[in-house]
């Protein structure tokens, strides 16, 4: 019998999904959240995360903090190259920053996050789910330096583009934030190669995180709701969101819960003003995420996150 359960637990862990997260903590609430998400799931392995987008190392400090917070420090934190253009510039110090502000019990890797990106997507070659919800520098560094190695991940999840629908349900498409932040290199990670799922404004733009749901994770009072909220209450005060949008965590249910969401395959390049173009006469590239089932969606994260017990030993 012993043997039979060691089995079982030695299987239970294989079938861990590896994720790999790449973000950009540190501005809107959804981020922090995305990763509180992951952290939360028992069938999900971080095996690490890269902060992306302007003050890099400040983002860094945020996501090491919310990691020790929850008694993962175990979990690597590589920083992504700064970016300080005029167009960044203005998100170059955010109120989240303020959380993370001299906090040093944990710090990041030395590893520049390019290289952390590539060893482990060489490491283990179709294993890792690479979820990148932020501005895609990181992943237009990678294909420069290593052209092959988004295309050893298992699968690549991105919060990316605006295909039928924009901003606030608009039924006129956009230039989406994380597509236009840095045009050039989007437009390399779409054209990568790597086996793509995107969610973009189609599904995630409506995704409001309601205030009984917040109120439910008050009440939880957990080291993990804890620190969500926190870095929630910062965002507000930028924001003036008591219902913040969660896209990135949207992107993280389409890996938990598949069902709960509808795609198609199409094939999607990027122009030169950052929208995310369809191209019905070429072979599909990658499938989008076309509608979700909001109150199953809900159902399953609220669960998630009030049933997590992350806490320091």
């Amino acid at each position: 019998m012993l043997a039979l359960i060691l089995i079982s637990g030695l299987n239970a862990n294989a079938q861990k999904h590896k994720v790999l997260l790449d973000f950009d903590i540190g501005d809107d609430f959804d981020d922090a959240n995305a990763l509180a998400l992951l952290l939360a799931s028992p069938e999900i392995d971080v095996i690490g995360v890269v902060v992306d987008f302007g003050n890099t190392p400040k983002r860094a400090q945020v996501a090491c903090r919310m990691l020790y917070e929850v008694g993962r420090e175990d979990i690597p934190v590589a920083i992504g190259r700064q970016t300080n253009d005029e167009f960044t510039m203005k998100h170059f110090y955010t109120e989240q920053f303020y959380w993370g502000e001299g906090f040093e019990k944990v710090k990041p890797i030395k590893q520049s996050g390019t290289d952390f990106i590539i060893e482990k997507l060489r490491k283990y070659p179709n294993e890792i789910t690479l979820v990148t919800i932020g501005p895609v520098t990181n992943m237009g560094d990678v294909v420069d330096k290593d052209p092959d190695a988004l295309k050893l991940a298992k699968h690549v999840y991105a919060m990316f583009g605006s295909f039928y629908m924009g901003y606030g349900s608009s039924p006129i498409p956009c230039a989406e934030w994380n597509v236009k932040a840095d045009i050039k290199a989007s437009q390399k990670f779409a054209a990568s190669g790597a086996k793509f799922t995107f969610a973009g404004l189609d599904v995630t733009t409506f995704v409001r995180l309601k205030k009984e749901y917040i109120e439910l994770l008050m009440q939880r009072n957990s080291p993990l709701t804890n620190a969500v909220l926190s870095l929630f209450s910062l965002s507000s005060l930028e924001r003036k969101q008591p219902e913040p949008i969660i896209y990135d965590a949207v992107t993280i249910g389409m890996i938990l819960w598949p069902e709960v969401f509808d795609t198609r395959k199409a094939y999607v390049t990027v122009d030169d003003k950052g929208y995310t173009i369809i191209v019905d006469s070429k072979a599909p590239n990658c499938e989008i995420a076309t509608n979700i089932r909001m109150e199953e969606y809900f159902d399953k994260y609220i669960h998630t996150m009030l049933r997590q017990n992350l806490m320091r030993k």
